[in-house]
């Protein structure tokens, strides 16, 4: 019965999605600081409000949405001013350093990085299908990191540009769209967020290293724990968190790669407006890499449809799913029909899934609400 219900609950919400009424990316500067002062509440915002509490009831889990229209500087707020696990969102800003250094002339894109035993990391993408001493270009590593989400890449890359370099670039972005830097948190490496979220068991864990954690993911999310307490020969009664659940709740507490969903628009905005460090031909770069992501094909995407361009990054991790990037509707009309950035995550259901379903929904709203212009 349950499972009729939620069929006949999603048949309401894609009636909503329909329209009342069916009536390249372009780096040119211009000041991204003057929107903060666009006080505009148009029809579409209630709307778009209507649209979202229907998929949340669906979802059962919670819903963030920024949405930045950066031709006219009208924004709207889905709880986008709470923190969030932003998850693999945070290679953007990791791929903005390296071209930013690119520019600078310190790294080529065709310099070669030696891969490490070391440097493995468990997630996707095929940098770990190459064998210890395989010398790899940073632009593999880059078009890896950004289209297929590969976390031994993107570990591989903040090495060579250095931490604190990625996280002032973070910053720097947030800053230059007029946003405030200290609505996201630091940045890790990826082998650091699995130190600190199995740290959160055990404190021994915080030294282990990337093969370990590819042992440990060998196993299913409800054996971890007794899977962690065997490397580490301890027993679970020593763990200061019931499971890896609580362990990864626990680990989101210290604001390591959280941010706002405002504050992330923020970062994506600088890529439309500029900043001194990274030219348009830098920014074009990443976002024509953006452009050929691969993965999320079901969240935003999906739902926004046909007609719309959307140069975009995806982060999954523990119940939390997001989907960000810079939309562009093709043969727009006015010069006031964006482009738009778009921030999207959500968090609860076990199942990716149904995170996957419930962004697609978010895109079909966006769409048919008017938030990206008229509606089609």
């Amino acid at each position: 019965m349950r499972h009729w219900i939620q069929y006949g609950l999603m048949a309401v919400v894609l009636l909503m999605a329909m329209p009342v009424q069916a009536d390249g990316y372009e780096t040119n500067g211009y000041d991204t600081h003057w929107y903060y002062e666009v006080d505009k509440q148009s029809t579409w915002q209630g709307d778009l409000t209507a649209r979202l509490k229907a998929i949340e009831g669906v979802f059962e889990g919670e819903l963030g949405v920024y949405v930045q229209n950066l031709a006219n500087g009208e924004a709207f707020s889905w709880r986008a001013d709470d923190p969030w696990y932003l998850a693999s969102l945070i290679k953007i800003p990791v791929a903005a350093q390296v071209l930013a250094e690119r520019q600078a002339g310190a790294l080529t894109l065709d310099e070669r990085l030696t891969l490490a035993q070391s440097d493995f990391v468990d997630g996707a993408g095929p940098t770990n299908w190459h064998d210890p001493g395989t010398p790899i270009s940073i632009r593999y590593l880059l078009e890896q990191m950004i289209t297929v989400s590969d976390n031994t890449a993107t570990d591989m890359l903040i090495d060579r540009v250095g931490i604190e370099a990625v996280n002032q670039r973070a910053r720097t972005m947030i800053a230059a769209s007029g946003g405030n830097p200290d609505d996201i948190g630091p940045i890790s490496k990826l082998v650091g967020v699995r130190q600190g979220v199995y740290g959160e068991l055990h404190p021994d864990a915080q030294a282990l290293g990337g093969m370990d954690f590819i042992a440990l993911r060998q196993h299913a999310v409800s054996q971890r724990s007794q899977a962690l307490a065997r490397a580490l020969d301890v027993s679970t009664e020593s763990f200061t968190q019931p499971d890896y659940d609580h362990a990864f709740d626990a680990y989101e507490a210290t604001g390591e790669n959280v941010g706002t969903l405002r504050a992330f628009g923020d970062l994506l905005a600088s890529l439309h407006g500029g900043m001194d460090d990274l030219s348009a031909e830098q920014r074009q770069t990443l976002l024509a890499v953006m452009q050929r992501t691969s993965s999320g094909k079901r969240r935003l995407k999906a739902g926004l449809g046909s007609g719309v361009s959307f140069a975009h990054k995806t982060g999954t991790q523990q119940r939390r799913s997001c989907d960000a990037g810079i939309a562009k509707r093709d043969n727009v009309e006015k010069t006031t029909e964006g482009p738009w950035v778009i921030v999207s995550c959500a968090r609860g259901p076990v199942a990716v899934n149904a995170h996957e379903r419930a962004l697609a929904s978010v895109g079909e709203a966006l769409r048919y609400s008017g938030a990206l212009g008229k509606p089609w």
